[in-house]
């Protein structure tokens, strides 16, 4: 018989991952935001000064809001994860409904889908609704149109 889910216990033990990388994410997301505020500050205090310093500012902070940015979106993704575990869907493929690998959910705690799942939505790969409605390039149609 195969699993529908995960167990209690299992559960437990990806809750507890997903609360360590989401303690950890949220530090270093602090860390970021101090960074960005001591740059503004720095900026604001050395006003007319060198273009090349405030260029090179304006770059560094534009790294740290992107890299803030992708901290964030980490942390939706987690919270997000918390909620499927509170409500036992966590580790369900949102395209098949198997259950995704227990290695893959340990490295990617809040993956939403099997890797065969991923791996069908790279560029060049057809999911499997659109390659049953139309033929590929150079394919011929099993029914061509009538004229």
């Amino acid at each position: 018989m195969n699993k529908t889910r995960y167990s209690d216990e299992e559960l437990m033990e990806f809750k507890k991952i997903i609360d360590e990388k989401l303690e950890l994410t949220k530090s270093e997301l602090a860390g970021i935001e101090q960074q960005m505020m001591e740059l503004r500050d720095n900026m604001a205090d050395e006003q007319g000064g060198d273009w090349f310093d405030d260029s090179s500012i304006h770059t560094e902070i534009e790294f740290l809001t992107k890299m803030a940015e992708r901290q964030r979106q980490f942390i939706q993704n987690l919270e997000m994860a918390l909620v499927r575990i509170k409500n036992k869907s966590y580790g369900i493929c949102t395209v098949s409904g198997d259950l995704i690998e227990k290695q893959r959910l340990l490295l990617v705690p809040h993956a939403t889908k099997s890797v065969k799942a991923k791996e069908s939505e790279k560029p060049g790969n057809p999911t499997p609704e659109l390659r049953s409605e139309a033929p590929l390039f150079g394919e011929e149609e099993d029914n061509p149109p009538l004229d």
